[in-house]
């Protein structure tokens, strides 16, 4: 939204009060987010801290990794159930992310077909999945490699197929995320087609009661 109606939407909420609402967070555009932040700190006398800061990308012309690397892909089958569960579960621990009911969600993109593997000598080394197509665009997300098995290029060529998978069901856009913090992945997808759209960041308001009152920091979502 316009940074202007961010910053009215947060007086708003903290006219009404917290009987009302409870803002403990919010995420998007950096510009946006930052008028959001001013306004709800100036209405509630709360701070805000950094969670982190992503680059929403836009594939273009898409292209294979300029190194492929070793083996192929294939779409994830139920054998590949809890292996796939483990790197979701590995994802969210190192992205400090919350993803709810993952089983659910693996056995529900295996299903559809939008959970990707990537395999040297027969053995599932990375992973991709892609969102359904809504209103013409995908989402690439989560992409993981496990710890020993990183800087082979793994994560490059199964996110060139998931892309590809995403074209293939229509999609006119094929977006995803990066942390800001890891130059590998914003290097590696741009090497495959993506393009910067624009600076996300997300935030973490503490109240001062709580922080004072209780010495404690809420951890809740909002936004």
């Amino acid at each position: 939204m316009p940074d202007g109606a961010a910053a009215v939407l947060a007086g708003e909420l903290a006219a009404a009060g917290p009987e009302f609402t409870e803002v403990t967070g919010v995420s998007g555009g950096e510009s946006a987010v930052r008028a959001f932040s001013a306004a709800w700190q100036a209405g509630t006398g709360a701070t805000g801290s950094l969670r982190f800061r992503q680059r929403l990308y836009r594939l273009g012309e898409p292209t294979g990794p300029p190194r492929p690397p070793a083996g192929r892909h294939r779409a994830a089958v139920p054998a590949d159930r809890e292996l796939l569960i483990e790197w979701y579960e590995a994802f969210g621990i190192e992205c400090t992310v919350e993803l709810p009911d993952i089983a659910g969600t693996v056995d529900d993109r295996i299903a559809d077909g939008l959970l990707h593997v990537w395999e040297d000598d027969g053995r599932p080394v990375a992973m991709a999945g892609n969102s359904p197509v809504v209103a013409g665009m995908s989402r690439i997300g989560p992409v993981y490699t496990p710890a020993g098995a990183r800087g082979h290029g793994y994560a490059s060529g199964v996110t060139a197929a998931a892309s590809a998978a995403a074209l293939a069901r229509g999609a006119a856009e094929v977006l995803l995320y990066t942390d800001l913090a890891d130059p590998t992945s914003n290097s590696i997808y741009q090497q495959i087609g993506y393009r910067p759209v624009e600076d996300c960041l997300t935030l973490d308001f503490v109240d001062v009661a709580d922080r004072v009152g209780r010495g404690r920091l809420r951890t809740g979502r909002a936004g």
